[in-house]
């Protein structure tokens, strides 16, 4: 096992994990007279809030991710290490961290920012992830566009209508954000990018059903904002099915189950299942609160105090979805702030102030795609929906991804795509060269 100490009498900051809330409280301390060193278990900073458009052929991979060491360029004071956190030790003051060649290394710090995420949430039936994948990762991503378009490409070889339903009816579990995003985007490109490019299939038959436990999608929007996103979810051709809990899930079907008596079961043929209901925390997580004898809440998430700090452990900072305070959401903006704030804590400190300033999150409101020049955002009291939702949605996530280069591509990849209706990259992948290389069967 290797060790890397502070070569430096700088203040030394880890900060475990290059998304939203990693990335911004490293660029917060690119003045502060301090080391930073910025581990992940990939290469790239990722926004997950597009993946959903990665998954359906919208976006290339390339443009919703940025290599870390390329953000990270002009920060003198900051290096970044590739590999993944697996061990704390508090009183130390080190993280273990495995490499890809499984080697370890030990890295000694005085602050650590602890900033992993979160993964998808099957709620004890971890057995559905072999057949409905989640939206977290460039992998889920392109398994998932994997699945749509294979199933398409299927369904055109079969020579029945019966025997090419299941193919083209595709589920989706969880009506929020993230669950409406990908239903209306499996549609649209059904319906506009695939229209014209098959001969025995029709692409516009594609059954999507959005499966959802509450009385009505994007439970978290306003009544108003989630009766509208219903009502272009249906004109898309969307089916939505309200107050069900999906109770399994195979390769040929998922079933569901109504909460209300008699709890009605449900079966539907589908060779596409795809998860969006729910959240949980990674196991780094309870590595950390273990080391630093704190008690997880329900969802595995590490409580916090008022500067995001862990009580007992002030050189210790939590942020993203991974932190527990004031029941703040698990949206970007939260981990986003959370890193600037804990970066700015820690650069104080390190120059020597005392006053710890508590964060404050700033609710810029919540923005969720439907289809284009459908979206709805809410921020305050201000609901826009329709083409200006749309506009406004654009805008917001145009500004929160990461790099000039990334900001004009996903511009021009959407202007292609409205002028055409055509999406390009439906490119598949097989996983890994050994599964390539190997034939179907």
């Amino acid at each position: 096992m290797s060790r890397q100490t502070n070569a430096t009498s700088k203040p030394h900051v880890v900060i475990v994990g290059a998304g939203l809330g990693g990335l911004q409280a490293a660029r917060r301390l690119k003045r502060a007279d301090v080391q930073v060193t910025v581990v992940d278990r990939g290469t790239s900073h990722l926004f997950q809030p597009l993946l959903y458009q990665c998954a359906t052929g919208l976006l290339s991979e390339g443009a919703i991710s940025s290599p870390i060491r390329h953000l990270l360029r002009r920060q003198r004071n900051a290096s970044v290490v590739l590999g993944e956190a697996d061990a704390v030790d508090a009183q130390a003051r080190t993280i273990s961290v495995c490499r890809p060649d499984e080697s370890t290394m030990t890295i000694d710090y005085d602050y650590l920012v602890v900033a992993v995420g979160m993964r998808t949430a099957y709620h004890g039936n971890d057995s559905f992830a072999q057949f409905a994948p989640g939206m977290k990762t460039l992998d889920d991503a392109l398994a998932i566009r994997r699945r749509i378009i294979g199933a398409f490409e299927v369904a055109e070889t079969l020579p029945d209508a019966a025997q090419r339903r299941p193919w083209l009816t595709f589920a989706v579990a969880g009506g929020g954000p993230t669950g409406v995003e990908i239903a209306g985007q499996i549609r649209e490109l059904a319906t506009l990018a695939l229209e014209d490019e098959f001969r025995t299939i029709d692409p516009t038959e594609a059954r999507v059903l959005l499966l959802h436990g509450g009385d009505r999608v994007l439970p978290s929007f306003s009544p108003k904002l989630s009766e509208r996103a219903q009502r272009t979810l249906d004109e898309l051709g969307v089916e939505t099915v309200l107050g069900v809990h999906v109770t399994d899930v195979t390769a040929e079907d998922v079933e569901t189950t109504s909460k209300a008596e008699p709890h009605e079961v449900v079966r539907y043929p589908t060779r596409t299942t795809l998860w969006t209901a729910g959240v949980e925390a990674v196991p780094f997580a309870g590595v950390v609160a273990r080391a630093l004898d704190v008690e997880q809440d329900r969802g595995g998430r590490i409580p916090v105090q008022a500067d995001l700090s862990v009580a007992g452990h002030p050189e210790v900072f939590v942020v993203g979805d991974m932190s527990s305070r004031d029941k703040l959401p698990g949206v970007a903006e939260v981990a986003m702030q959370g890193g600037r704030h804990a970066g700015a804590v820690i650069a104080h400190v390190a120059a020597g102030g005392t006053e710890r300033e508590p964060f404050k999150y700033r609710d810029f409101g919540s923005a969720a795609y439907i289809a284009r020049r459908h979206a709805v955002v809410e921020t305050g009291k201000l609901n826009l929906y329709g083409y200006l939702g749309w506009v406004a949605w654009g805008v917001i996530h145009i500004a929160f991804l990461a790099g000039m280069r990334n900001r004009l591509g996903t511009v021009m990849s959407w202007s292609a795509t409205l002028l055409t209706d055509s999406r390009r990259e439906r490119a598949i992948t097989f996983g890994d060269p050994e599964t390539a290389r190997q034939p179907y069967r």
